[in-house]
């Protein structure tokens, strides 16, 4: 067991956590009973208390049952954060059931795969999605959809500032295998038995990796609960917590930080449909948020609004997220503006978020931070699998109560990413990093993201990093590119802040680089763009970049 962090524990917080034995619904339940009226959510202007929320997630079990689903069963969740989505996701859980969060950016061929591999026959969906899934619905399994427009929770006298499809009135496609949400609650069908336990499939999230079609998560309610209740203790949350819920839900780290903990205390969440800076800072003023997890290009733009200092932020205590390390140049900004340090976590989809978070009392910058509740992490040689000591860069495997039962269908794939180490089976996280003499852990990048540039490895997280430290750059992703001499040169794709535009040349940056890195990290080609790719959890799109520039070196006019 990996224990070098243990003397940096938060104080006052046991290392081991016993893990609830019932139903992720069931923490609903007795935050319904224990909070009836308190609110819930809000969104934009409405609330929805507890026990509201507790009598639509029964009445919409009921209506899945009738439906025909039945306890084990798979329905898929395609939608945008939204009250609509929690309540959907715990109606799945309240009828036995498992949720497959679908991501909302994905169109008709990508969501056949998820309901062909689920084997899911109902779906919930926005109905600004439908055209999408209206192609599948009757094939692919799909038999049944329920529809929700997000307007029947908002407070139409609203003055925040709202997407156009939050606003849109009701649609009916007036077809008998599509039901209206509205529809469905006012059946009030009564739901059977709640059997589900700690064992059953809870949520099947799935995970593209680097090849192939995306791969299920299996996730009972016991790993979900594990890292939801340990969120619990770690960020001191209570009935009197408001969170902004930002993040997509759909991915494990809103799922957990956005629903679940806040849910298992009672505590209020503060939800936005689609990232608005302006929204953010009106909502954290008027509902005096406490707690805010988002991603690094969220807090980029955040803290990039010209409009920052009219927000009142000071009821925010705390501040973190994941996904990307925070650069110290905008982690310093934060500080400078809120007076919040960044909090750093580090988590995958495999192991339902956080295997890694920073104490709270002793965050270190650019850092993954400690291993969780219950977490055994260790570093090691990919290739020879023996175990590195501090400062060693080698891929960080981990095991843990929170870690997944496997891909669902995947047996080889499965079988592929479990490793047996020191008498117990690990998870090979496929990220590269190393771990302090403090025992803090450091993530340099993805195994497979490495540039190789002449012989010299380069991380682009790392290079990342530095280039947000230029005064010029508001966004920066750092890719391969093609190099006769080098193999591989280091190209970084940039998003100027808006006052350099006309002024800063790429031939400006490459030069700060050079005098500021090593001479095998630095950017050797730089473009600028208006804007960087970004995938439905709102973080760079890395892999996109990657596979453009690819295809233009090996294009024969390039």
């Amino acid at each position: 067991m990996f224990t070098r962090h243990f003397p940096h524990w938060p104080p006052g917080l046991p290392k081991r956590l016993s893990i609830p034995q019932t139903s992720l619904y069931f923490n609903l339940l007795v935050s319904a009973r224990r909070y009836p009226e308190k609110a819930a959510i809000h969104y934009y202007g409405a609330d929805i208390s507890y026990a509201r929320m507790d009598a639509e997630v029964c009445a919409l079990a009921g209506y899945l049952q009738r439906c025909g689903v039945k306890r084990g069963d798979r329905v898929l969740l395609y939608m945008q954060n939204s009250p609509q989505f929690v309540i959907g996701y715990y109606a799945i859980l309240r009828a036995d059931a498992a949720v497959v969060p679908v991501n909302p950016m994905n169109r008709s061929e990508e969501l056949r795969h998820y309901a062909e591999d689920s084997g899911a026959k109902v779906v919930l969906c926005g109905q600004e999605l439908w055209p999408f899934l209206e192609p599948l619905l009757g094939a692919s399994g799909l038999t049944h959809c329920i529809l929700a427009a997000y307007s029947d929770y908002i407070d139409p006298g609203t003055d925040l500032p709202l997407p156009d499809f939050v606003r849109a009135p009701r649609m009916d496609p007036s077809r008998k295998d599509v039901a209206l949400w509205s529809g469905a609650l006012d059946e009030r069908v009564a739901p059977g038995e709640h059997l589900a336990g700690p064992d059953d499939l809870a949520v099947l999230p799935y995970t593209s990796g680097t090849t192939g079609k995306p791969k299920g998560c299996m996730h009972p309610h016991s790993t979900i609960m594990c890292t939801a209740n340990g969120g619990v203790y770690w960020g001191t949350a209570s009935s009197d917590s408001v969170v902004l819920g930002v993040l997509p839900m759909f991915h494990v780290t809103g799922m957990q930080g956005n629903m679940n903990t806040p849910i298992i205390v009672g505590a209020t969440v503060v939800m936005m449909t689609r990232w608005d800076r302006d929204c953010a800072g009106l909502l954290i003023q008027r509902c005096r948020v406490t707690g805010w997890t988002n991603i690094t290009a969220m807090l980029i733009d955040f803290l990039a609004n010209p409009n920052l200092d009219r927000y009142d932020l000071s009821s925010l205590t705390r501040v973190g997220g994941g996904g990307a390390s925070m650069p110290e140049a905008v982690a310093k900004k934060l500080e400078e503006k809120i007076g919040l340090p960044y909090l750093e976590g580090y988590g995958l989809t495999e192991t339902a978020a956080p295997t890694h978070v920073n104490p709270v009392h002793r965050p270190k910058k650019q850092c993954a931070g400690i291993p969780y509740f219950d977490t055994d992490s260790r570093v090691i040689d990919p290739e020879k699998r023996v175990e590195l000591g501090p400062n060693q860069v080698g891929e960080i495997i981990s095991r843990g109560p929170q870690v997944f039962h496997g891909y669902w269908n995947q047996p080889q794939a499965t079988r592929d990413t479990f490793i047996e180490f020191d008498g117990h089976t690990f998870f090979r996280t496929g990220d590269l990093g190393y771990y302090d003499e403090e025992g803090y852990f450091f993530i340099t990048d993805r195994l497979k993201r490495m540039i190789n540039a002449s012989g010299f490895k380069v991380w682009p997280a790392e290079v990342e990093a530095m280039l947000h430290a230029h005064p010029d750059v508001q966004e920066a992703c750092v890719i391969s590119t093609r190099d006769a001499y080098r193999g591989e040169s280091v190209k970084a794709v940039i998003v100027l802040k808006a006052a350099s535009r006309d002024k800063t040349r790429p031939e400006d940056i490459i030069e700060w680089a050079k005098a500021n890195m090593a001479a095998y990290k630095y950017p050797r080609v730089v473009e600028f763009v208006a804007e960087l790719p970004k995938t439905g959890t709102g973080k760079v799109f890395w892999r996109k970049l990657q596979e453009e520039e690819n295809a233009r070196v090996a294009s024969p006019a390039a």
